[in-house]
């Protein structure tokens, strides 16, 4: 059983869990479908903005940086409500497209929310420091959990793989894969990490056991 009053467990979930009551006031913000947009910006990809007026094919909208800009109305993406902000899975946004996408990871991730689900993948960017993710007690956490129990992490895709190891008596398989420097080679020692620290757990005088293969591109 997990103490969620456990300092350490707290202090992981701060890299791991939105803030109930940042949702809420999220959520609060003024949107709607008819006015919210994202527009291509060549510094920051794409700029959340608001019409302010129309002329036949052409919008002009107030962006995020309060810069006002003129485009075509077929070159606007569609922005998600509020209540999707820092969505933990991408295949639950209303509105899919390249800048929702690159909008929901950036905002999880400069506020240190690494992981991100994508429906059956799970998406980590590289945070380029030690985040307190891979302890004993975050093994635990996620240990035999499912996927809407708790928050987007590598350690639920690696126990879903020992389960189903265990379960159907079959290999499985895992693909990390990412440009260089991504930080595979690291999330493939978690994920060994993990395996070692349930595995130990087993205990001995078991039957051959199954392979699980992990597979980097």
């Amino acid at each position: 059983m997990i103490d969620m009053n456990d300092p350490e467990v707290i202090e992981s979930l701060k890299y791991l869990l939105v803030p109930k009551e940042e949702r809420i006031r999220t959520a609060a913000r003024p949107y709607s479908s008819l006015k919210n947009f994202f527009v291509a910006d060549k510094q920051e990809g794409y700029l959340p903005a608001e019409i302010t007026s129309e002329d036949g094919d052409n919008v002009t909208l107030m962006t995020q940086n309060n810069k006002s800009v003129t485009v075509k109305r077929d070159t606007l993406l569609q922005m998600n409500p509020p209540k999707y902000e820092k969505c933990e899975d991408m295949a639950d946004l209303t509105y899919l497209n390249d800048a929702t996408v690159y909008h929901n990871l950036r905002e999880r991730y400069v506020n240190w929310y690494i992981y991100t689900y994508s429906g059956l993948f799970c998406v980590t960017i590289n945070p380029f420091k030690r985040l307190p993710l891979y302890t004993m007690k975050m093994v635990n956490f996620y240990r035999g959990k499912k996927k809407n129990e708790v928050p987007p992490h590598l350690y639920l895709v690696a126990d879903n793989a020992y389960s189903c190891m265990c379960r159907d008596r079959s290999n499985q398989s895992m693909l990390i894969t990412g440009e260089s420097g991504a930080g595979k080679t690291e999330n493939t020692k978690k994920v060994i990490q993990y395996f070692a620290f349930v595995a130990a757990n087993v205990g001995g005088g078991k039957k051959k056991q199954k392979r699980t293969q992990i597979n980097q591109v």
